[in-house]
């Protein structure tokens, strides 16, 4: 049974009333609700994810492609999609996941197609997902297109993790050194400093003396610091989700070394394969194209695929319309050529997604190769104008030390 709140008009009084009910679908609750002389104005399903635990779960990309691999095993041994549907819930761990999929199981009961019901979670399921689940019922291969989407989920998922795998390193390094250049600051500086202010006439080096301001500022100053940093962080972070600050960000993915060619073999491999996993689903090729747009994550090579379309629209083949654009390596069209005059558009996609994802795990160990000596030079740096702060102060105090005697 599931638990409906809902909003309905009181047929001899006119007045509004709003309460729950519990049945085992939307239709059976509005039955409940006809009966008690009641006119259903609306009514929504009240999902098992109110507590404080659910409220912040979230459907992890695992979820889905276990969901995808589970419910595609099902229907492939023939079981009927309710059923199936029925079967993956009670094996779901995840209570954010399992809210979802009673409220699917719902709406297939009610004579919904399963990518209609699903159209109704957009955070769960996305455009590629939804595209797929469509053309499985319509061509009838839904577990097949449910395999794909599995396979295609976890090919995405495996290429996001080592690109936040490539930036652990340098930020815990970079992290670590501004703790110890903090410390030496507020702790280690103040104390030559103090060895200094019994001697008259000495004189703090330049370089001891700046850090002793800086450490000055930030002791005494702290609240103007913290306000500084959140307020720098907050405007940041508004900036980063306008559109200016998403085409900034995305231009610097594609433009910064050493990160540049990471990125872009990491978008290259998502637009493949994406495309492939699409095509081989029966998805045509203009609806293929605006959802991999989306599916890119980036809006200047959106912009590419969106000007793409307006060709393929007007006559053009797709490789043609992306050749010579700077947003795409020059493979990609070069490849889809191939594709297109062999009539095997998926299969070049897909190895065009396999090889730009053995790239990526390339580029990764590239990275990882540049990123260390430049890391040890940045530290060396900072650990020379630490020691001589903190030293040449000293090697001054014992050359007064050997002029006074």
């Amino acid at each position: 049974m599931l638990t409906f709140k809902y909003t309905a008009r009181n047929t001899t009084t006119g007045e509004k009333i709003s309460a729950e009910v519990q049945a085992d679908n939307e239709q059976a609750a509005a039955k409940l609700i006809r009966k008690e002389g009641l006119t259903p104005l609306d009514i929504q399903i009240v999902t098992k994810g109110n507590s404080f635990s659910q409220k912040f779960s979230k459907v992890k990309a695992k979820d889905r492609v276990l969901f995808s691999r589970q419910l595609s095993t099902l229907i492939d041994a023939g079981l009927p999609l309710v059923q199936s549907l029925h079967s993956v819930n009670d094996q779901t761990d995840n209570k954010a996941l399992r809210s979802v999929i009673s409220q699917v199981i719902n709406d297939v009961e009610s004579g919904t197609t399963l990518a209609a019901a699903m159209t109704k979670h957009p955070k769960v399921f996305n455009k590629i997902y939804l595209s797929m689940i469509a053309a499985g019922e319509t061509s009838g291969t839904l577990n097949q297109a449910l395999d794909r989407l599995a396979l295609q989920q976890e090919k995405d998922a495996d290429l996001s993790g080592k690109i936040r795998g490539a930036m652990v390193y340098p930020i815990i390094v970079l992290l670590v050194m501004f703790v110890v250049l903090g410390f030496m600051l507020i702790k280690v500086l103040p104390q030559v400093q103090g060895l200094y202010a019994g001697l008259p006439g000495a004189k703090l080096p330049a370089i001891t003396t700046v850090l002793l301001a800086i450490s000055h500022f930030i002791t005494h100053q702290w609240w103007i610091v913290a306000i500084i940093v959140a307020v720098a962080g907050v405007l940041i972070s508004r900036w980063a989700t306008t559109s200016s600050g998403i085409s900034t960000f995305d231009k610097v993915k594609m433009k910064a070394w050493p990160v540049a060619p990471l990125f872009m073999k990491m978008y290259m491999a998502r637009f493949a394969r994406t495309g492939s996993t699409l095509i081989s689903s029966g998805v045509p090729l203009i609806q293929m194209l605006d959802i991999t747009s989306n599916a890119v994550n980036n809006v200047h090579i959106a912009a590419s695929i969106t000007r793409a379309i307006d060709k393929v629209k007007g006559g053009k083949s797709l490789a043609d319309s992306i050749e010579n654009d700077p947003n795409f390596l020059p493979l990609v069209p070069n490849m889809l050529k191939i594709g297109e005059q062999s009539g095997a558009m998926e299969e070049m996609m897909a190895k065009t997604a396999d090889y730009f994802e053995k790239e990526v795990d390339n580029q990764v160990k590239s990275i990882s190769t540049i990123i260390e000596p430049v890391l040890m030079v940045i530290l060396g740096v900072v650990a020379f104008i630490i020691v001589a702060a903190v030293l040449l102060p000293i090697y001054g105090l014992a050359n007064n030390s050997n002029s006074i005697k």
